[in-house]
């Protein structure tokens, strides 16, 4: 398989959510973005505003998590940070499901919860990203939230918030792919590291990854894809 450069590139989202990163590390985050041409910048909210506005112009769009990292505030709550996200020039949001909820089988509440966010997000013109944290969850489970997902029509379904007890594993990429309609993508978050696992995540149907070591994966890139 023959890939490009941007092929690869506009896979990664650059996280930019460990709560320790100071100032001056989201913004030299954002200038390492833009200059390797990501997909987006995975970024802390309350810098949202600002990673927007330094990405304003170029393809790389300005994202930001909500109900991070346990998923665990009211709908309510979620709703307000994705509408203040969207205000502050959030294009794509990273929302938790309520774990809880769904390790308690309140399948109904998980929907509603769900649905609220990727409603004022679609309503918006813009784009949502669900994430399981399939490290606490079990299959059946998994394939519950990607029936729902696929019901409501959010854009992705994601793996893991990279903060949990695990990350992306094959069979869960496998599983999530073969449980979800072809309208809904597959992102793959926590332990995509290097090129090479970057593209085994592709082979499985990711067109996704969550990463921080981003200049690492697109050096090695540069300097063995065409284009």
């Amino acid at each position: 398989m023959n890939f490009t450069y941007p092929d690869v590139a506009k896979m990664i989202d650059h996280s930019l959510l460990n709560p320790t990163l100071t100032q001056q590390e989201l913004e030299d985050g954002i200038q390492l973005a833009l200059a390797y041409d990501v997909a987006s910048v995975c970024i802390m909210p309350y810098y949202l505003k600002r990673c927007a506005d330094l990405l304003r112009g170029s393809d790389v769009r300005a994202s930001a998590t909500i109900g991070f990292p346990h998923g665990g505030h009211t709908t309510a709550i979620k709703v307000a940070e994705a509408r203040q996200a969207l205000a502050d020039g959030g294009e794509e949001l990273d929302v938790v499901v309520n774990i809880s909820q769904v390790l308690s089988g309140r399948w109904d509440y998980v929907t509603a919860d769900i649905r609220a966010v990727t409603e004022v997000t679609h309503d918006a013109g813009q784009k949502v990203k669900i994430i399981f944290e399939n490290c606490y969850l079990n299959d059946d489970q998994k394939i519950m939230l990607c029936q729902i997902c696929g019901e409501i029509g959010v854009d992705w379904v994601k793996t893991s918030t990279g903060y949990g007890s695990g990350g992306a594993t094959d069979a869960d990429l496998k599983l999530m792919r073969a449980n979800s309609p072809a309208g809904v993508q597959v992102k793959a978050a926590g332990g995509v590291r290097t090129l090479d696992r970057l593209l085994d995540v592709r082979a499985l149907g990711v067109t996704r990854a969550g990463a921080t070591r981003t200049a690492a994966i697109l050096d090695e890139a540069r300097a063995r894809l065409q284009g």
